[in-house]
């Protein structure tokens, strides 16, 4: 007959041996759900999928980050209204959708803002991208790098774009801000806000002529199947937030935020390093595609798109106009 002592100790090292076997297996003290509005083929997913092994590797699982992709939990208007209610703990959404609790953010998407890509990074991994993420963390989001969105381009299936005077007329699809419909209206055109997730069949169904996106995009969403010309206007360059919900943030702790900083910030260049280097062969794809593409002399659209800058000063005010003129020059 087994003594009580030694059915004791037996009971002990079982239910000691049960804990260690399920110890590695509990969840994760944070658990983050990530949407964009992007295909899995684009730069943001694939760049989005390394954030999160690397975060998980390197917290030892105490922060986990799941991708939702392709707008699964909702349009870059929802996903931010979920970010300040915590809904959503984090996402990859375009600079410009943020107009709608900010609209100061829209300087970074004002036409022809920007001499370069890398005088973009200059400006956005400098004082005024902290600037803007002050902007942001008022709202209870905070900004953890500042990813790339691209140079946006106008596909039509009416003409190619060549002068301002093509877009006069031209029903052209675009996203939903203020800065975005004032620049295309300057320009001529008849612009209508859509969310992205509609687009496509809005195109294929001739709801709008056209509409204006890096050509990564439109070869990640299958523009090219419902739109004739690519005219490489390169209007706009447009930034992309990887953030997180300021009520998520203060949950995780201080040595595992600067883990989740630090790999933003190594996921951000490897995604710009990712737009860079597809530009050209996606162009060229997009041609094997059957669209037909047209470079465009800019210089009288950047004359045209002045106005613009002399109507918005005032929504963004002083210290951010001059801000971004120091970069500019």
């Amino acid at each position: 007959m087994i003594s009580s002592s030694l059915r004791k100790a037996i009971l002990g090292s079982a239910i000691a041996a049960i804990f260690l076997s399920t110890a590695p297996l509990r969840a994760a003290d944070v658990e983050i759900r990530l949407a964009h509005v992007l295909a899995e083929s684009h730069s943001w997913h694939q760049a989005a999928l390394g954030f999160a092994e690397q975060v998980a590797a390197e917290t030892e699982g105490r922060v986990e980050v799941k991708i939702f992709p392709s707008g699964q939990l909702g349009t870059e208007t929802e996903v931010i209204e979920g970010l300040q209610f915590g809904s959503i703990q984090a996402a990859i959404i375009g600079s410009g959708s943020f107009q709608s609790i900010e609209p100061k953010i829209g300087i970074i998407e004002m036409p022809y803002a920007w001499p370069s890509r890398e005088v973009a990074f200059e400006a956005l991994d400098g004082e005024l991208g902290d600037q803007l993420a002050a902007l942001l963390a008022d709202k209870g989001i905070v900004n953890l790098a500042w990813w790339e969105n691209g140079l946006r381009n106008v596909t039509n299936n009416r003409k190619p774009i060549e002068t301002p005077a093509d877009l006069k007329g031209l029903k052209i699809r675009v996203t939903p801000d203020p800065v975005r419909l004032a620049a295309f209206q300057a320009l001529g055109a008849e612009p209508a806000p859509l969310a992205f997730g509609e687009l496509y069949s809005a195109l294929q169904q001739g709801v709008f002529d056209a509409q204006e996106n890096p050509v990564s995009i439109i070869l990640s969403s299958s523009f090219f199947e419902v739109q004739k010309y690519l005219s490489l206007t390169e209007h706009v360059w447009g930034a992309a937030c990887l953030v997180i919900s300021k009520s998520v943030w203060d949950k995780i702790s201080e040595e595992d935020q600067a883990v989740v900083q630090a790999a933003a910030r190594k996921w951000r260049d490897r995604q710009r390093e990712m737009v860079g280097s597809a530009s050209a062969e996606v162009i060229a794809e997009l041609k094997q595609k059957g669209m037909q593409v047209n470079e465009v002399d800019k210089a009288p659209f950047i004359e045209a798109s002045k106005p613009i800058w002399d109507a918005q000063a005032d929504t963004f005010g002083p210290e951010l106009m001059s801000a971004i003129e120091a970069y500019r020059q």
